[in-house]
């Protein structure tokens, strides 16, 4: 195993390195980088709840005001209230 996981901040951890680039710019570093070409295959999982007809116009409703879809506003709110059930 490599000592170090990161050639330009010699980090040895991913927190170390996030550290490393939370401080330094790309730009500074160009000179050591090369041009690279991979493939990535990302799908998302899309699963479906069923939602009460009047419950689903609220949601779009307040999606609506505060800018967002209302995919991603059931999401937030199911993910803070999982949070909730995990802390409790």
């Amino acid at each position: 195993m490599r000592k170090h996981k990161s050639s330009v901040s010699q980090a040895t951890s991913y927190k170390e390195i996030g550290e490393f680039w939370d401080t330094y710019d790309l730009a500074d570093f160009w000179d050591k980088t090369k041009e690279v070409s991979f493939e990535t295959d990302i799908e998302s999982e899309v699963i479906y709840y069923a939602v009460d007809k009047m419950l689903s116009e609220k949601i779009r409703t307040i999606a609506q005001k505060r800018g967002v879809s209302p995919d991603t506003l059931v999401n937030l709110w199911v993910q803070e209230k999982l949070q909730e059930q995990i802390v409790s």
